[in-house]
């Protein structure tokens, strides 16, 4: 897969890329932005929940990373059928230059992948990043959240209300039962 690469009106540059295309330095760079836009508290596993699909990444003038954003395949059962969700994760940006357009810059890409290779999206957001997301058109699944884990249906009410979808979405009423993952679910 090739990836793609533009420039942003900022002049910073979006590359597109599945991790595979990712060297060892740039999965370091990318882990080092999501703990300071995190501030620490972004594990391990929500990590390698981000590794595996394609990363939208933005590099300063300084060709320093500035944003990134994932979408990974999950499976969610709906209505009676797995649908192929596009789910993103480790959407962050630096501290310095949030809140001026660069998370809706890798927004954009990522609901371009989500948009041409999933049958929906979906994300669970923190209540400080719930509107960049209502902002873009996702808004909140008004059911009930499940994992379908190793010993059966979990339920997550913790999650009902954070995890909001996008694009062509089923029906909005019932449980979306989302593939078990270690880690959060979610």
């Amino acid at each position: 897969m090739p990836h793609t690469s533009t420039t942003t009106p900022a002049g910073t540059e979006a590359r597109v890329l599945h991790t595979f295309q990712l060297a060892p330095a740039e999965l370091t760079e990318i882990r080092a932005l999501m703990d300071e836009a995190f501030e620490g508290d972004f594990s391990d596993e929500d990590f390698d929940h981000g590794l595996g699909g394609v990363h939208v990444l933005i590099h300063g003038p300084d060709g320093r990373l500035v944003a990134h954003g994932s979408v990974v395949m999950r499976r969610v059962a709906h209505g009676g059928r797995w649908y192929r969700v596009g789910y993103v994760e480790a959407l962050g940006v630096t501290a310095a230059l949030q809140r001026q357009g660069l998370g809706g810059r890798v927004m954009a890409a990522l609901e371009q992948v989500i948009e041409r290779a999933y049958d929906f999206g979906a994300l669970s957001a923190s209540p400080e990043g719930a509107g960049l997301y209502r902002a873009r058109g996702w808004s909140p699944w008004p059911g009930r959240i499940e994992g379908v884990g190793p010993e059966g249906i979990v339920h997550f009410p913790d999650d009902e209300g954070s995890t909001y979808v996008w694009g062509a979405v089923p029906a909005r009423e019932g449980a979306l039962s989302f593939d078990w993952r270690d880690g959060d679910v979610l």
